[in-house]
């Protein structure tokens, strides 16, 4: 079986730009390799997402005036589960609007009860391998979830502040130090002062004592070779109670700790009377203006820098020590770096590898506790009567070891844990191993590069660990995608783009083909509405193909036949428009094919793309409507034949990215056909007949037409008017199939009579184009007033130079280079190359008709 496993949308998602780029491409997998006859399973299923849920349900609460502590634990957890019962199926909703062919009956929820049995069974098979433990450390705390989040869930924010210089006195008298800080209120916790051991300027000051204000306390200034000389003055505060640089410091040198700031995020009656109580900014104020009446505040700064939030709620996160249940990941570390050097399991693209090796090569000890009540809760239960810990499935009645009362632990697992175990306990671990065997491993994960660790590392870990299988063979690492201004797309920041209101205005498949074909592999792209007019234009463009057909099948046999039970027409009623298009949609088949089988997703969409519009629709079907209108039966019954062919192939090539416009069309074409297309099979290009050189001298007849009509276009020749053309040529080859195809000029070039041969000559007053070694000429004197075109041309030269001076002159502007947004910048940029390639045209075409006069 071919198995994809979905990244689980967080229940209190709603469907963003990514989620459609991703799960678009998922959707463009598994329906390939369902055509390809591959059994396929695409597993859906949403995640419990522990504090984003909990967060959503007490803001909820919060509007009716009460807090989960109101409620308690119990009622708490009820309200989690309406909440999901309410709003976890519209993420769903979603992903069915947009086309996604999941096996919807088997639809899994992280906390559903098969997979909180793996939950369970994982963590005793870790705890009784001696793996997880509690332990004291320094700890990502948020003051609003009341929670620690791990290093991964810290996002940094730029934030515009201050480094205050403070000078701290030294003890006997004889001077002070300056410190430079970011945070003033955490000086109160101050149990050092740290210089570089190399820094000339400190070396007398290190081993005495300074004096820290507004404490009464005195403390060591000490050396250190993790100090910066270069930061602010050289000297820094070592605060190892909130700060974890600081942490590590004080356990090389043996500092003790002071915790000056609690877990509500409020200062400790260890700060100071004056301070306790206050939140860490009053504090903040308070300090700063102290320090400035004591004539120890230096200077003030203007600074900005990274300041860590948490992921959900954006408040800043504090550094603190806490007591936490960890996991040791060091027996993972091995295998799962083993399985990617190996190339058991690649990434798409490649760079991702050394990525995340380098991360895997470091990886500490993760903190899989959670200070929440939504979530897998832990199934340890602590004996308050012999101190026994006891780790079980099911849940224990009694101690086994005194057979007292149990209290199960207040944690819940960190959401990342039921998650790292998604493609095992959705497909049948650890009960049913007839179904993890004919579904384990998975095919291949396409997800976010920036849950890389987060998520992708510790599914591949899991699986090694509980399975000693790799989860997936492959990892595609889809595009960011960004707003039209280069920042992330974000519905607070105003630069989002809902996939709901797309699909409102241009449809799912003009959604679905615009984010594919733009989005380069591994690349970000820049998103705005109006470039869903590239798939919406698609749409119409196969619409209208598929109509043109339906038109001219009324009263044909072929109006009921598909081509399903009639091969092509034979060779010898094949012209050489057929035998190209059906040539030449063979190497397409093939390209395609090669395309999607190497994640080259956009690639895929191009080579579609190029051959309907341009190879099917503008050339082949125009080049059949002679015979369509024509009084030949035979000859138009071929032509329906094979553009039926085409189509066919076509709208199967096409399928994978345009899902409903693909299948409506098939069956309204193919009324008899035996089975919808997302079921039919693939076509490769070998099943396609080859005629290398009709391609071959299709191609060359439709440069010269291209180069006709381009000419056609300059010089302003009417729509309605028709020429002759010279064709002056050595090939005799290509003169001698100029002159059997003149059918195809007069068709799409306007061209009433050619003349080709090595002997032509260019006449008086005719245009002229050059294909390769062939030079076309057009005699259009009495068909254009060149005089008349001489002076138009030139008022629009005047025009165009005028708007390009203009543009010059903002460009060299450098206050609207500095003011301006980029994204205007950048338009104002592109609006100067496209002014300057349309200069340089009027003037070559004004230089072509000075030459005719």
């Amino acid at each position: 079986v071919f198995t994809v496993v979905i990244p689980p949308p967080n229940i209190t998602g709603e469907l963003h730009m990514g989620h459609a780029l991703n799960n678009t491409i998922q959707d463009i997998i598994v329906r390939f390799k369902r055509m390809q006859g591959h059994k396929v399973l695409w597993q859906p299923g949403t995640d419990h997402a522990g504090i984003a849920t909990q967060n959503k349900v007490e803001q909820a609460l919060a509007a009716e005036g009460l807090t989960r502590h109101d409620l308690g634990r119990e009622k708490f957890v009820e309200r989690c589960w309406a909440w999901r019962e309410r709003y976890g199926r519209e993420i769903v909703e979603q992903l069915r609007l947009l086309g996604c062919s999941c096996d919807w009956e088997r639809e899994r929820f992280t906390m559903d009860e098969g997979l909180s049995r793996a939950v369970r069974t994982a963590f005793k098979a870790y705890y009784d391998a001696g793996m997880i433990y509690r332990g004291a450390r320094m700890v990502n705390w948020c003051p609003r979830c009341h929670t620690s989040i791990s290093d991964l869930e810290v996002e940094y924010e730029e934030q515009a502040s201050h480094l205050w210089h403070i000078r701290y006195p030294l003890a006997d008298g004889s001077g002070g130090l300056v410190v430079a800080t970011t945070r003033p209120e955490t000086m109160l916790g101050d149990t050092a002062v740290a210089v570089h051991p190399e820094d000339e300027r400190y070396r007398p000051f290190v081993g005495k004592e300074a004096e820290l204000p507004l404490t009464g306390r005195t403390l060591p200034v000490i050396a250190d070779e993790q100090v910066d000389p270069a930061f602010g003055t050289g000297a820094v505060k070592v605060t190892p109670a909130h700060d974890p640089n600081d942490y590590e410091t004080a356990a090389r040198h043996g500092l003790v700790s002071r915790v000056v700031i609690d877990f509500e995020g409020r200062m400790t009656p260890e700060a100071g009377a004056d301070y306790a109580g206050l939140t860490t900014l009053e504090c903040r104020e308070r300090v700063v203006a102290d320090l400035e009446k004591l004539g120890l505040l230096v200077k003030t700064e203007d600074y900005s820098h990274a300041v860590g939030t948490c992921y959900r709620c954006h408040q800043t996160v504090e550094p603190l020590v806490s007591e936490q249940w960890w996991m040791d990941m060091s027996p993972l570390k091995e295998p799962a770096i083993r399985v990617v050097e190996s190339g058991e399991v690649s990434f798409i693209p490649e760079r991702w590898t050394r990525v995340y090796l380098d991360w895997m090569a470091n990886l500490k000890d993760w903190n899989i506790g959670r200070q929440l009540w939504w979530g897998h809760r832990m199934p340890l239960w602590h004996c308050d009567s012999c101190g026994n810990i006891v780790v079980e499935v099911e849940t224990p009645e009694r101690c086994p070891r005194c057979g007292g009362g149990l209290r199960q632990e207040e944690d819940v697992l960190d959401t990342w844990f039921s998650s790292a175990l998604w493609p095992l306990s959705t497909l049948g671990w650890p009960d049913d191993e007839a179904e993890l065997q004919k579904l384990y491993p998975t095919a291949v994960l396409s997800t976010a590069p920036d849950i890389i660790y987060l998520w992708v590392a510790r599914m591949i870990m899991s699986g090694m660990h509980l399975r000693a299988e790799k989860p997936f063979s492959h990892v595609y690492l889809h595009a960011t995608v960004l707003a039209q201004d280069g920042r992330r797309m974000s519905k607070s920041l105003g630069t989002g783009v809902d996939p709901r209101e797309v699909i409102g205005e241009y449809g799912t498949d003009a959604l679905r083909f615009t984010l594919v074909i733009l989005t380069g592999q591994g690349q970000s792209v820049r998103l705005w509405e109006d470039r869903f007019t590239v798939g919406r234009n698609f749409a119409n463009k196969v619409w209208n193909a598929a109509r043109f057909l339906a038109l001219n099948l009324a009263g044909s046999p072929l109006a009921d036949a598909a081509p399903f039970v009639a091969s092509l027409p034979d060779d010898r009623e094949l012209f050489l428009e057929d035998r190209w298009l059906i040539s030449s949609l063979g190497r397409l088949s093939a390209a395609v094919t090669e395309a999607l089988e190497s994640y080259r997703f956009n690639e895929a969409a191009r080579l579609v793309y190029d051959g309907f519009w341009h190879d099917y629709c503008d050339w082949y079907l125009e080049l059949i409507k002679p015979r369509l209108y024509g009084e030949d039966k035979k000859a138009r019954e071929t032509a329906l034949a094979v553009a039926l062919h085409g189509m066919r192939l076509l709208l199967k090539l096409l399928h994978p990215l345009m899902p409903f416009i693909t299948e409506e069309l098939y069956h309204r074409l193919f009324p008899n056909a035996p089975a919808d297309l997302m079921v039919s099979p693939w076509e490769e290009g070998g099943d396609w007949p080859g005629y290398a050189g009709d391609e071959v001298n299709v191609e060359r007849l439709k440069e010269l037409i291209e180069a006709v009509r381009n000419v056609r276009g300059e010089m302003g020749v009417p729509p309605g008017a028709k020429v002759r053309l010279l064709v002056k040529t050595a090939d005799a080859d290509l003169a001698a199939l100029v002159r059997t195809q003149a059918g195809y000029f007069a068709n799409l070039a306007g061209v009433e009579e050619i003349e080709a041969g090595p002997e032509v000559r260019k006449p008086k007053g005719a245009a002229v184009a050059v294909a390769g070694r062939v030079e076309l000429y057009l005699p259009l004197t009495g068909v254009v007033d060149f005089a008349a075109e001489r002076e138009r041309v030139r008022k629009e030269l005047a025009k165009v130079r005028e708007r390009l001076a203009k543009v010059e002159k903002k460009l060299a502007d450098a206050q609207f280079r500095q003011k301006a947004p980029a994204g205007v910048v950048r338009g104002e940029e592109e609006k100067r190359e496209r002014l300057a390639a349309e200069l340089a045209a009027l003037e070559r075409h004004l230089a072509q008709i000075e030459d005719m006069l």
